[in-house]
């Protein structure tokens, strides 16, 4: 009966599994590269959000001018509201 109770060293054990020496700087590129997708990802939204509305719509101008009015008749409202 042979004994097994050694177990290999932390550090030899995935060299043993695979047969080559591991490669923590392919791991190390790896994860940057997904951090920098991620970033860019977030950049592109984030620009594409922020990015101002054209101006000079009929309707958006027209909406602006009623509540415009809408303001104005209430403040006017509030002004004769006796107190």
């Amino acid at each position: 009966m042979t004994d097994q109770t050694t177990i290999p060293s932390v550090d030899k054990a995935p060299e043993a599994a695979t047969g080559r020496p591991t490669a923590p700087l392919g791991r190390t590129l790896v994860w940057l590269g997904i951090a920098g997708a991620s970033a860019a990802l977030t950049f592109m939204i984030l620009r594409a959000t922020m990015r101002p509305q054209p101006a000079g719509d009929e309707t958006t101008e027209r909406i602006q001018a009623l509540i415009d009015e809408a303001n104005r008749l209430i403040k006017t409202l509030d002004e004769k509201k006796p107190t």
